[in-house]
């Protein structure tokens, strides 16, 4: 999402999103995400989606669980689906 009163008046903050490793092959994100977020955004808005490919994963075989660390509570993750 971009601001779109203002374009100038943005602000760049990082978010960072690790996948952890839990068998022989590390998950790994299928793109690099950058995004925006609009400073009047709606809480509960949809700001992105990400997907990782993991190659333990057979194919048919169980989904990716994502999930956020308790420390920002600004940011959700949505049915486990990556949204």
């Amino acid at each position: 999402l971009l601001p779109s009163d203002n374009p100038k008046d943005t602000t760049r903050v990082p978010v960072y999103v690790r996948i952890l490793d839990v068998n022989d092959n590390a998950p790994q994100f299928a793109v690099f995400y950058d995004t925006f977020v609009c400073e009047n955004a709606r809480a509960g808005q949809l700001i992105q989606t990400i997907s990782a490919i993991d190659k333990d994963d057979p194919l048919g075989g169980q989904k990716f669980f994502f999930s956020l660390a308790a420390v920002n509570p600004n940011f959700t993750v949505q049915d486990n689906e990556g949204k």
